[in-house]
């Protein structure tokens, strides 16, 4: 499994045991067992998306710390973040859950 792949998985684990609903996004461009391309999801969407306990909608998008971050990446955090949404790259578990938790951390102060 790619490192990349890895990390998204052990974060998105991290982030269902403390409640979030997540969903893993594939999107690209496939072929059917018939040679047939079908494009699946927008060009630069996040590779996990869900919801904190609270409802609050998050967007993540995984890399490695070897990882560049993609034009279309970038324009569409920055959409979900104008949005309202929590939205961000994250290289490690504990960046993914300092970016989702951290506005719950603020509105307990």
């Amino acid at each position: 499994m790619k490192q990349e792949t890895d990390l998204m998985y052990r974060i998105a684990v991290a982030l269902s045991e403390k409640g979030c609903i997540i969903h893993r996004t594939n999107s690209g461009l496939y072929y059917t067992r018939d040679g047939r391309p079908v494009r699946i999801g927008e060009v630069g969407m996040a590779d996990l998306q869900g919801h904190r306990p609270d409802g609050k909608a998050f967007y993540l998008e995984v890399k490695t710390y070897e990882g560049k971050k993609g034009e279309a990446q970038k324009k569409f955090i920055a959409a979900m973040e104008r949005s309202g949404a929590i939205a961000g790259f994250v290289r490690s578990i504990e960046e993914s859950l300092k970016l989702v938790f951290k506005e719950e951390a603020n509105n307990n102060e």
